[in-house]
């Protein structure tokens, strides 16, 4: 089984791509798609949509998991996250492939044991239970790694 974990984002989406093998997470790849400040949105939007096809392509996912959005105190920056939930939620209905959303305190929760955790702490789990050299970067692939790693906790 492969889950793929988006944490999305305009300027930079964060994906993480992780298989279960015999009930062991393996990370298979993890990054970024990010496009270029001063682009249309829309431009924008397709560039994101492009990528997302070409890591579906790679990497067929069974599963979706993606962090759900907050009311932010910058509205222009949380209807940007908006279109592109919407990018994701549509690439990934066009393959049929389920979507489940989880809080961050959720995604902290099955990573460290703790809805509180910070994003340090979080990234040091995933680097242990993924037998990583080190911490993924940038911030978002690892969160991408996490979000997928969560859902495959909760499933279990």
């Amino acid at each position: 089984m492969i889950v793929t974990g988006i944490d999305p984002g305009l300027a930079r989406l964060g994906y993480g791509v992780i298989r279960l093998d015999r009930g062991t997470p393996a990370p298979v790849c993890y990054g970024c798609i990010e496009t270029p400040v001063g682009t249309r949105p829309a431009e924008r939007l397709l560039e994101i949509y492009t990528g997302l096809q070409s890591l579906f392509d790679r990497y067929p996912p069974d599963a979706l998991a993606m962090e759900k959005l907050f009311f932010s105190k910058n509205i222009t920056s949380a209807m940007g996250v908006s279109e592109v939930r919407g990018v994701v939620l549509l690439a990934a209905e066009q393959r049929k492939i389920p979507v489940t959303e989880y809080t961050p305190n959720q995604i902290k929760q099955a990573i460290t044991g703790s809805g509180r955790a910070d994003k340090v702490q979080v990234q040091q789990m995933i680097q242990r239970l993924l037998h990583l050299d080190e911490i993924p970067t940038p911030d978002d692939a690892a969160d991408g790694l996490s979000i997928a790693l969560c859902h495959i906790h909760v499933m279990r």
